[in-house]
């Protein structure tokens, strides 16, 4: 399998890169690069139930995995950044249930923390200002390690999940910002429960560092009139109306 993930074969790369390289450059809108996170990327591989499993059974594997993924993703940044440096590198790293991650804290900094640093490290070499991640779910105890990497923003802070922004940002600052935050069940509501969960972020959406938005992708439950409305509040606490 390892033949296939080959991140110098030139498929991987348009023939015109470099035209099209330029007109990112000059593009009027944030670039972005996505990939899969360490745990997503193994989750992909090997199924949850095995993943979690395989972390206690043979952690030598699971480093040998991680370890690979992080020099393949390490390579095709660096195939891609002579073309153009993005705005942000998002990575995808789904790890949290409601209530807490699907690894332990002292997990993720011994197996996931090595890899997140060293993209942490090639990201501020290269200037990309913004390095993302996203997972649902309780992430509170892994955002201090997530900072310690070198991440600096985290979506989309489920609400459902016990996730409190005005609290979150009390305790960190801008060393972390947020996308994302507004509890989707609000929007479903409507009415007076979507006007107390804007207001409920005002605060932080003043004081910087959070492009809000519904707490991930928004529910087929959701009415077209509430959504509307939901807009027309978040636009004018935003400033956009």
């Amino acid at each position: 399998m390892k033949q296939r993930y080959n991140p110098d074969d030139p498929e991987r790369m348009p023939s015109d890169a470099a035209a099209r390289g330029a007109l990112l450059r000059d593009a009027q809108h944030p670039v972005l690069m996505s990939f899969s996170g360490p745990f997503w990327q193994l989750r992909e591989w090997l199924g949850f139930e095995m993943l979690c499993e395989t972390f206690i059974d043979d952690p030598d594997w699971i480093r040998e995995m991680i370890a690979f993924w992080q020099d393949y993703i390490v390579r095709l940044m660096e195939n891609a950044f002579p073309f153009v440096i993005p705005d942000h590198v998002h990575f995808s790293e789904d790890m949290a249930y409601k209530a807490h991650p699907m690894i332990g804290p002292d997990m993720v900094r011994e197996f996931l923390l090595p890899c997140y640093r060293q993209w942490g490290e090639l990201l501020r070499r290269y200037d990309v200002p913004v390095y993302g991640i996203d997972s649902d779910g309780d992430v509170s105890t892994l955002i201090p390690i997530w900072i310690e990497a070198g991440v600096n923003v985290i979506d989309p802070m489920e609400v459902a999940a016990g996730i409190d922004l005005p609290v979150l940002r009390a305790l960190y600052g801008k060393r972390m910002g947020f996308r994302g935050g507004i509890d989707k069940r609000c929007i479903i509501a409507g009415g007076q429960q979507i006007v107390n969960e804007i207001d409920r972020l005002k605060t932080v959406m003043k004081s910087g560092g959070f492009i809000p938005g519904c707490d991930h992708g928004v529910p087929s439950d959701v009415s077209w009139p509430n959504y509307v409305r939901y807009v027309e509040l978040l636009a004018r606490a935003t400033g956009w109306l």
